[in-house]
């Protein structure tokens, strides 16, 4: 699952957009594997439904790092994006923001909502890839 080749590199242009957007610092670690995994979701919804078994392992073996570091440095970019990214793009994204009171979105919630945002939006018709 190596991101080479024009369409990937596109792709990759467009998640970091969108992460971007959310406000995930880009100085984090967890934004390296946060934006990997949602790639890999984008290609592979299941990944999503297992992010024990095979998500964190996959990002884990491939940034040489443990499972355990892959999680927390997910969870905290996140929490970081959470509490300081757009609150208008988190409502429109998950229904629910900082400011109504509920918990921020789960690992898993996290990345297979931004990953199916992405799909959309490159299944769109207004939206080619070469848009991005």
């Amino acid at each position: 699952m190596e991101y080479e080749g024009t369409e990937n590199k596109k792709l990759e242009e467009y998640v970091t957009k969108v992460m971007i957007e959310m406000g995930v610092p880009a100085h984090l670690k967890g934004y390296q594997y946060l934006r990997s995994s949602i790639m890999m979701a984008e290609e592979d919804m299941e990944v999503v439904g297992s992010v024990t078994k095979l998500l964190y392992p996959e990002i884990a073996k491939r940034y040489k790092t443990t499972e355990q570091k892959v999680e927390r440095a997910i969870r905290n970019a996140i929490e970081v994006s959470w509490l300081r990214g757009n609150v208008q793009i988190f409502e429109e994204l998950f229904g629910y923001s900082v400011q109504t009171g509920n918990g921020r979105p789960t690992n898993s919630e996290y990345i297979a909502q931004i990953a199916d945002k992405i799909s959309l939006d490159l299944r769109n018709e207004s939206m080619n890839m070469d848009d991005i």
